[in-house]
Protein backbone atom coordinates (compact mmCIF):
# COMPACT_ATOMS: atom_id res chain seq x y z
CA UNK A 1 0.00 0.00 0.00
CA UNK A 2 1.41 3.37 -0.98
CA UNK A 3 1.76 5.83 1.87
CA UNK A 4 0.13 9.21 1.41
CA UNK A 5 2.47 12.15 1.94
CA UNK A 6 0.19 14.24 4.14
CA UNK A 7 2.82 16.93 4.73
CA UNK A 8 3.12 17.56 0.99
CA UNK A 9 -0.65 17.89 0.77
CA UNK A 10 -0.58 20.29 3.75
CA UNK A 11 2.09 22.38 2.06
CA UNK A 12 0.01 22.53 -1.12
CA UNK A 13 -3.07 23.58 0.85
CA UNK A 14 -1.00 26.30 2.55
CA UNK A 15 0.29 27.54 -0.82
CA UNK A 16 -3.28 27.53 -2.13
CA UNK A 17 -4.36 29.57 0.90
CA UNK A 18 -1.63 32.14 0.28
CA UNK A 19 -2.68 32.44 -3.36
CA UNK A 20 -6.39 32.72 -2.62
CA UNK A 21 -8.03 36.07 -3.12
CA UNK A 22 -11.32 35.17 -1.48
CA UNK A 23 -11.47 34.90 2.30
CA UNK A 24 -13.70 31.81 2.26
CA UNK A 25 -11.33 30.00 -0.11
CA UNK A 26 -8.35 30.97 2.04
CA UNK A 27 -10.15 29.70 5.17
CA UNK A 28 -11.07 26.44 3.45
CA UNK A 29 -7.45 25.90 2.39
CA UNK A 30 -6.18 26.65 5.89
CA UNK A 31 -8.68 24.15 7.34
CA UNK A 32 -7.47 21.60 4.81
CA UNK A 33 -3.87 22.28 5.81
CA UNK A 34 -4.76 21.73 9.46
CA UNK A 35 -6.52 18.47 8.61
CA UNK A 36 -3.59 17.20 6.54
CA UNK A 37 -1.16 18.00 9.36
CA UNK A 38 -3.37 16.16 11.85
CA UNK A 39 -3.42 13.13 9.54
CA UNK A 40 0.38 13.30 9.24
CA UNK A 41 0.68 13.32 13.01
CA UNK A 42 -1.63 10.31 13.32
CA UNK A 43 0.32 8.50 10.62
CA UNK A 44 3.56 9.14 12.53
CA UNK A 45 1.97 7.64 15.65
CA UNK A 46 0.75 4.59 13.71
CA UNK A 47 4.18 4.08 12.11
CA UNK A 48 5.91 4.33 15.50
CA UNK A 49 3.49 1.89 17.12
CA UNK A 50 3.83 -0.54 14.21
CA UNK A 51 7.63 -0.45 14.37
CA UNK A 52 7.51 -1.06 18.14
CA UNK A 53 5.08 -4.01 17.73
CA UNK A 54 7.21 -5.54 15.00
CA UNK A 55 10.37 -5.20 17.08
CA UNK A 56 8.65 -6.79 20.08
CA UNK A 57 7.36 -9.65 17.93
CA UNK A 58 10.84 -10.25 16.53
CA UNK A 59 12.29 -10.27 20.04
CA UNK A 60 9.69 -12.85 21.13
CA UNK A 61 10.37 -14.94 18.01
CA UNK A 62 14.11 -14.87 18.69
CA UNK A 63 13.50 -16.01 22.28
CA UNK A 64 11.62 -19.16 21.21
CA UNK A 65 13.64 -22.37 21.45
CA UNK A 66 14.61 -23.97 18.17
CA UNK A 67 12.88 -27.27 17.37
CA UNK A 68 15.05 -30.37 17.65
CA UNK A 69 16.88 -31.42 14.49
CA UNK A 70 14.83 -33.72 12.31
CA UNK A 71 11.54 -32.76 13.95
Amino acid sequence: MAATDYRTLAAQAHADAEAATLANVRDRCLRAESAWLAMASRQDSVDTARARREAEAETRRDALPLPPAGA
